[in-house]
């Protein structure tokens, strides 16, 4: 008996697993699977209409007044005695640009060249360079943050326009750099004019290459991210057909994919700036007197050579150029 309804059982099974005629069965949608993209995306990018300012030499920043004070004794009511109240030097940064601002995987801290900057500005006003506070920031947040105080330096390869000078201020020079191409390998592309028509080309949200790559021949299609590393992604998934921005970063990316390589005729000249808020003109003249030593002592060369000469070949520090 117990036998026999085992049997039952089985059988029971098996006829309502195919009991349904198959021409009631309900037809499944075709599957369709999308590549993820990474957040806030604009395909196409918005282009920012150019707006009239002043010429300048947008290189031209204040210069250094005498000899730099003495770490932790900051002139009495001097943006820098300020920082020393507060305990920390805040500063924006990229923490997603390889070689210039990143994690580094085995020790989980920030690292490379514009973090080696940040911390000798942190040395100058209070003798320990570990007295910096970092915030990372994207493209598009670097001038609000300064004109909101939030931070009291960004150095993010911020290049140095007119247009910009008129909302924040700039120290002089720091890195000098040109906007090229990223592309794949395989593409063969060896220029912007090897792109096809209505190619998708990428570069962060708020930057000077979004509106670059809008005023290149071909009708190319400017695509804007938060970051960019999202850049990469993009183009690894053949989102995009290229990658541009300053080759110095370039460099950063190609160093990550070795698919990838920099190419193309520079398209634009890009001098990158720390970029201080509008109301701080001694904090300028300080930050220039730190930088001015640094070329002079070899600080600046030591942290090229850590973190860029295997990539991008011997370098020296751009020269000052002040405007009084």
């Amino acid at each position: 008996m117990r036998r026999t309804t085992v049997l039952v059982a089985v059988l029971l099974l098996v006829t309502a697993g195919c009991g349904t005629p198959e021409e009631a069965r309900p037809v499944a949608a075709e599957a369709t699977a999308s590549v993820p993209r990474p957040l806030n995306v604009a395909d196409p990018a918005e282009v920012p209409s150019p707006a009239p300012v002043p010429q300048c030499d947008p290189r031209a920043s204040l210069r250094p007044k005498g000899a730099l004070p003495e770490a932790g004794a900051m002139p009495a009511g001097s943006t820098m005695a300020g920082i020393v109240t507060n305990g920390r030097l805040l500063i924006g940064i990229d923490q997603n640009a390889y070689l210039f601002g990143f994690r580094d995987p085995a020790t989980g801290e920030l690292a490379g060249f514009e973090i080696d900057m940040a911390r000798e500005v942190a040395r100058a006003i209070f003798g320990d360079p570990e007295k910096v506070q970092f915030r990372a920031i994207t493209t598009a947040d670097r001038i609000p943050v300064l004109e909101n105080n939030e931070v009291d330096l960004v150095i993010r390869t911020m290049t140095m326009t007119c247009e910009r000078w008129q909302r924040v201020s700039f120290s002089t020079e720091y890195i000098a750099s040109r906007q090229r191409l990223l592309v794949r390998k395989a593409d063969g592309i060896k220029d912007f004019a090897d792109l096809e028509p209505g190619s998708k080309v990428c570069a962060t949200r708020g930057s000077t290459s979004i509106v670059t790559i809008d005023e290149q021949p071909g009708d190319l299609v400017p695509v804007s991210t938060d970051s960019t590393l999202d850049c990469l992604v993009l183009l690894q998934q053949h989102q995009v057909d290229a990658v541009s921005t300053i080759d110095v970063l370039l460099a950063g990316l190609a160093a990550q994919d070795p698919a990838t390589v920099v190419t193309g005729t520079p398209v634009s000249d890009e001098p990158a700036g720390i970029g201080i808020p509008k109301n701080r003109p001694d904090m300028v003249r300080f930050v220039n007197g730190v930088l001015e030593r640094m070329r002079a002592d070899g600080t600046w060369t030591r942290i090229y050579d850590r973190w860029l000469r295997s990539r991008l070949g011997p370098a020296g520090p751009p020269r000052a150029v002040y405007q009084d």
